[in-house]
């Protein structure tokens, strides 16, 4: 089981957007397809986040804040 944080790092790397109408569905199915992507590791998404954190540090901060949101919204209506 991956924590909020871990699947927010995976969120993170896609490219859905924080204007997106996403609902529930769509983020977990999301971060299933670009978790498949980084192999199934999670430790390799961590890397892009970390690259974009450097690259546009202005940026990341919001970004992260969504993908935190996004994920335990989603993730905890999956579970109910």
């Amino acid at each position: 089981m991956m924590t909020t944080a871990e699947l927010a790092q995976v969120l993170f790397t896609t490219a859905l957007q924080p204007s997106d109408a996403l609902s529930p569905y769509a983020i977990r199915q999301a971060v299933d397809e670009r978790l498949c992507a980084c192999g199934g590791d999670p430790a390799r998404c961590a890397g892009q986040v970390a690259q974009e954190a450097g690259d546009h540090p202005e940026a990341y901060a919001r970004r992260m804040r969504w993908a935190l949101g996004a994920v335990a919204g989603a993730y905890r209506l999956a579970a109910a």
